[in-house]
């Protein structure tokens, strides 16, 4: 029986547990260094008062899931082409979007609601900084009668490709679920050894030092012995110390990139759905997402050596979001992608697929400033402390060396790939020294051109530009000047004539 959704509609019953729970992990994240803090400090509390004050704040938190559960309202006007959500215990609240402003409806289940058996709904507009109408419990088969009902607006209007008229007619058709791609285990574990060591290892620091931190609030910072840690590696030489750290860093690293991405991308399939692209994929919380071509605003493609060779790549799309920090969050990411299946995606959503025309590169002064940015500033800031404050620390101005080579080639080989390619339909910025990255945008799609130049680069015929679109800015910068101006005004007269209709 098919849900009538022009009447208020609640969760699932099985919903007040999801609150339960929702509400316990709020309460948990906000108190629990307060409450961690009053168990080792209070001596003298009686034992008994511990778990009467658990079962009373379990009792109050299933009281506020209750309420929250029963005021928890959702619909679809008609009328105004609105999606209602109401909610909200004391302060209620009354949350409406309209129709033609939804960006993505997704369809997610993280693991305890894989165990209850309910699916969770959000709803992303292009004209907000958070997802709208959550809705936490609802089964499988309404979730999708639900996205479907939301997205049939859009899936019915005329779109516009490459200023040729498409009408996408979906009433009284089934709807087309066609599997595309699917990304298999070896692809996944080729993309976690091959990917995210800053970021790795940037999380294996936080999580040291929040662990430290917790410890020193709590009293117990004596649990871990540095003393003893130090005395361990003292026992050894300095570069077999060294070595050992880089070792035990790098297994932790892969492990975590391996575990990091079989547990997000597994069993990651793309099929096609009405025009749209379906994106499923998760291990313990899975992720439904619909992407719509037309929508998609920067795609970019990166891939590195090792990664080169493995014949794998990483494919992230931006659509249109309101607000910087929300762009990398929203951004889709499809890992492990061959060269064919790459090309196929491009295809899809772009209607054809980009290539790179002509080619603009930057004045050799990127790559001296760089250098003096980079190398020369911090290794005169080194010497001078050494020579005029500290001079214990020269001791290691062997390592300047290093420092130098490390940072001269990675800067080379960054000027080196750092490109811009225009084509009739497209622009693509190259960019980076390790992993290089293709950002593809259309003309089309770009909403404000910005060049600048500084007064010293006037003598010299260069400057930058920026490329300002809905997903987030394109810059290439300190390129030939005036080619820059020509392709500037080209470029708005095409985005000032042209009739594409993409927001």
């Amino acid at each position: 029986m098919e849900a009538n959704f022009n009447q208020p509609q609640r969760q699932s019953s099985i919903g007040v547990l999801v609150m339960f729970i929702d509400s316990l992990q709020k309460f948990s994240r906000a108190f629990l260094p307060i409450l961690l803090i009053w168990f080792f400090k209070a001596k003298d509390v009686s034992k008994i008062y511990i778990p009467l004050g658990i079962i009373a704040l379990l009792f109050i938190i299933g009281l506020i899931a209750y309420l929250r559960y029963l005021n928890f309202t959702f619909y679809i006007d008609d009328k105004n082409d609105e999606f209602v959500v109401n909610d909200g215990i004391i302060n209620k609240t009354k949350t409406t979007i309209q129709l033609d402003k939804i960006q993505q409806v997704n369809i997610h289940q993280n693991l305890i609601q894989r165990l209850i058996g309910v699916y969770a709904l959000n709803v992303d507009t292009a004209g907000s900084d958070k997802k709208e109408g959550n809705i936490k419990a609802i089964s499988h088969s309404m979730a999708l009668a639900l996205k479907s009902k939301l997205l049939e607006n859009e899936l019915n209007k005329e779109v516009v490709f490459n200023d040729v008229l498409e009408s996408v007619q979906v009433n009284n058709q089934k709807t087309e679920t066609e599997p595309f791609l699917k990304i298999n285990f070896l692809s996944l574990i080729k993309v976690g050894i091959t990917s995210n060591y800053v970021k790795s290892i940037g999380l294996i620091l936080t999580f040291f030092f929040s662990i430290m931190e917790n410890l020193r609030q709590i009293g117990k910072e004596d649990v871990i012995d540095g003393d003893k840690i130090e005395k361990t590696f003292n026992n050894y030489p300095i570069v077999y110390s060294i070595l050992l750290l880089i070792l035990v860093m790098f297994t932790i690293v892969f492990v975590i990139n391996i575990g990091r991405t079989l547990i997000k991308f597994f069993n990651f399939t793309i099929a096609k759905q009405k025009g749209s692209l379906l994106l499923s994929y998760g291990l313990i919380n899975t992720e439904s997402t619909i992407l719509k071509p037309e929508k998609v605003q920067i795609v970019t493609i990166s891939r590195n050596y090792f990664q080169k060779k493995l014949n794998v790549l990483e494919i992230k799309i931006k659509q249109a979001v309101s607000d910087e920090k929300k762009q990398k969050k929203s951004q889709i990411e499809i890992p492990g992608c061959n060269v064919i299946e790459r090309d196929e995606i491009l295809k899809l959503i772009f209607k054809q697929l980009p290539e790179k025309g002509t080619k603009m590169q930057p004045n050799f002064r990127k790559l001296v400033f760089s250098i003096f940015l980079t190398i020369v500033l911090p290794l005169s800031g080194f010497f001078l402390f050494g020579n005029y404050v500290k001079n214990e620390i020269l001791q290691y101005s062997h390592f300047a060396i290093a420092y130098t080579i490390f940072f001269l080639v990675i800067l080379f080989f960054g000027f080196r790939n750092y490109r811009l390619f225009i084509s009739q339909n497209h622009i693509i910025k190259q960019s980076g020294s390790w992993d290089i990255s293709n950002e593809i945008i259309e003309i089309k799609k770009i909403q404000a051109i910005s060049t600048s130049q500084l007064f010293w680069h006037k003598g010299l015929n260069i400057g930058s530009l920026t490329m300002h679109t809905a997903a987030g800015n394109v810059s290439f910068q300190l390129g030939n000047y005036n080619k820059i101006k020509e392709y500037v005004n080209l470029w708005l007269y095409e985005i000032e004539t042209s009739n594409s209709n993409w927001m």
